[in-house]
């Protein structure tokens, strides 16, 4: 049997998440869609980052969405001479 809750199951996505700590907030960003959002910890600042992001894909349209959205994100470090 096939439940009617099925059919509306939403599509995840996976996105990056960027955290750093300015000052007493923590800031967290979205490089994919450049949406931010902060909390007073990392995990705060991740929930609000997840919230502002489920909003903006329930309200923003289609275009809007492809416009925003970058292509493969990548995150690595580098290493360069200082001083």
């Amino acid at each position: 049997m096939i439940h009617a809750y099925n059919k509306e199951m939403k599509q995840m996505r996976r996105l990056t998440a960027l955290i750093e700590r300015e000052d007493d907030m923590c800031v967290s960003l979205c490089p994919e869609l450049d949406i931010a959002s902060q909390g007073a910890t990392i995990e705060e600042a991740l929930a609000n980052l997840k919230e502002a992001l489920t909003l903006f894909f329930q309200s923003a349209d289609p275009s809007e969405i492809a416009g925003r959205l970058h292509g493969e994100i990548f995150v690595t470090s580098v290493e360069v001479a200082v001083g």
